[in-house]
Order: structure tokens, then C-alpha cells, then sequence
């Protein structure tokens, strides 16, 4: 049976990654879209509010993917998941991490699967890196995160209110990496973040991990080139970097030939298992790690971001 799925929230993600992942998934159904924007090009109902949805739609929707902005996400889920709904969640799949907690608490109550979505753990590389990894004792890890917060987000302020992330809206892709690929879990020692005057979020950061030798570095300001890296070196002698977000990758020097992949194609692929299996699928350690960067930091201020 084809699965009905709403998306909820109607931005830029979700038009240019969940829209063509759903329709090239057979699986699924674009059944409906919430947004307060309307698209004129969607032939799908559209309704304005989950409210709106619920009784447009009475028994017609089967799961739905929660794309808004990180702080509306929590209110969102509780009324789907006590609906009785399965949820997919765009990263970070809410504002805090005790919203998180709460939610799988009460997916768990109410028997509905839920799934955080972290896309970049299924960049191509992922996996294979993770493989090279296992049972190797890190000695030093480095995270390089770099892009221009005008390129990605044009004209976007919820990215610098209170529960935008700020540059930790990108890197929380790299943490979710690391958490996939490492055996042990990413600590978080001292955090030192800068922020613009005008500005509730951080545009730059610089993470060091618990051990020798572990740190990200992330930058919102832009430069020559983006740049989404990760260097591992471990006690065996490999090395082990994925660039490109994952969609490259060398080992010991020697770049590895992977397969083409869609990150959001593989997504739907498994949110259509966790929907008719009804058993969840749940990774909070990135957003874990984000909170604890956050509690540890040294905040400092810059020149206003215009």
C-alpha cells in the first residue's frame, strides 16, 4: 500500500530535497503540504495549519516529514504523534534536546515511529569510513566546517533567533558524521564561539574534544570555497578524510571510488521501512553534542553581521 505523507513546512529543503525524494520513491504519496506560503506550482492540497490538515484530510494522511525551522518543530510533532502519525524529522529534529527526549517519550506511549533524519550520514562515504574505522584508536581528529551563511541561507532570520543554531545548523551535519563513524562516543571539552553584535547566534566556533588532539573548526563568514571536512588519523597509522560532506573520501592517501547516492532518496528508502515495521529510528547525539557545546562555550563578540 502507498504511504500518504505530508511535509510540513515548505522551504528550500523541502522543495529541493524531500519534494523529488518523495516523488521518486514508490512508497510514498505527496498527500498534503502545511505551509503558510502556498506554492502555486503543487497540485496536492495545501493547507495552512496541521489543524487545517486533519480536518481537510480526515483519514488521509499515513506519516508526515516536520521541515519548518527548528522552534515550531516541538508543537508540530506533539499534535501528529498524539494523532497517531509517523514522523520524519529534517535535522535538527528540535530546538533543544529535552524537547527531543520528551517527543521519543511520548512516540513510545503512544506506539508511533519517529525518525531523526541526520542526511549526512548517508552521504556515500559514510559508511565506508565507518568500516575503515572500526576497532581503530583515534590519536587525532579534525572537523572542518566552512561556508557562507549568505549562499545557504539568503535573507533567512530564524537562523540567528534564539533555537536558530546558528553556524551549528551546518556543523551539526559533521557531528552527525562523527557519531556514526567513531566507536566511542564525541565529548565535548571547550567550546570558544563568536558572535555578531546584532546577533543571537554564533557564525563561527571552535570545538575541542575531550583527548589529544580533536577539534572542529566552524565558520559561517564564506571564503575562497566551502569546505566540509574531516581528517582521522588513528594509533595503526591510517588516515582516514572525507570531504564534500562525506561524498568524497580517501583512505591513507588513496581516494576511494563510491557509488553515486542520494542522500534524501536513501532517507525515504528507510523511513518507509520504519513506517510499516513501526519501529523507530532515533539518533540524539548530534543534537547532544550541539547542547554541549553551547553549555561549555566562551561566548565573544564581533562586529555586527550585515
Amino acid at each position: 500500500m502507498t504511504l500518504r505523507i505530508a511535509l510540513i513546512g515548505f522551504g528550500k529543503i523541502a522543495e529541493d530535497q524531500h519534494l523529488p525524494a518523495i516523488a521518486a520513491n514508490p512508497d510514498f504519496e505527496l498527500a498534503a503540504i502545511v505551509s503558510l506560503n502556498r506554492p502555486s506550482h503543487i497540485r496536492c492540497p495545501v493547507f495552512s495549519t496541521v489543524g487545517d490538515m486533519f480536518a481537510g484530510l480526515p483519514g488521509g494522511i499515513d506519516a508526515v516529514a516536520i521541515c519548518t525551522p527548528p522552534v515550531p518543530r516541538f508543537a508540530i510533532a506533539c499534535e501528529v504523534i498524539t494523532a497517531g502519525l509517523p514522523v520524519l524529522f529534517e535535522k535538527p529534529p528540535t530546538a533543544t534536546l529535552g524537547e527531543l527526549d520528551y517527543l521519543i517519550a511520548l512516540a513510545r506511549l503512544r506506539n508511533v515511529p519517529i525518525f531523526t533524519a541526520w542526511h549526512s550520514q548517508y552521504a556515500a562515504g559514510v559508511p565506508v569510513a565507518a568500516r575503515a574505522l572500526k576497532g581503530e584508536a583515534v590519536t587525532s581528529l579534525t572537523m572542518l566546517w566552512r561556508e557562507d551563511v549568505r549562499k545557504y541561507h539568503p535573507g533567512q532570520q530564524w537562523i540567528w533567533q534564539p533555537g536558530g543554531f546558528g553556524v551549528f545548523d551546518p556543523a551539526i551535519n559533521g557531528f552527525s558524521i562523527l557519531n556514526n563513524i567513531l566507536d566511542e562516543p564525541l565529548l565535548v571539552n571547550r567550546v570558544s564561539m563568536l558572535f555578531p553584535a546584532n546577533r543571537q547566534t554564533p557564525i563561527s566556533a571552535e570545538v575541542l574534544f575531550h583527548g589529544d588532539d580533536r577539534k572542529a573548526i566552524l565558520d559561517w563568514r564564506g571564503g575562497d570555497e566551502d569546505e566540509w571536512k574531516i581528517q582521522i588519523e588513528t594509533a595503526s597509522g591510517k588516515s582516514v578524510r572525507l570531504m564534500e560532506g562525506g561524498a568524497q573520501l580517501e583512505i591513507d592517501g588513496a581516494p576511494r571510488s563510491l557509488p553515486p547516492r542520494s542522500e534524501y532518496r536513501a532517507i525515504y528508502e528507510d523511513f518507509a521501512d520504519v513506517v510499516r515495521r513501526r519501529c523507530s529510528k532515533i539518533d540524539r547525539d548530534p543534537l547532544r553534542i550541539v547542547a554541549d557545546c553551547f553549555l561549555a562555550a566562551e561566548r565573544n563578540a564581533g562586529d555586527d553581521f550585515a
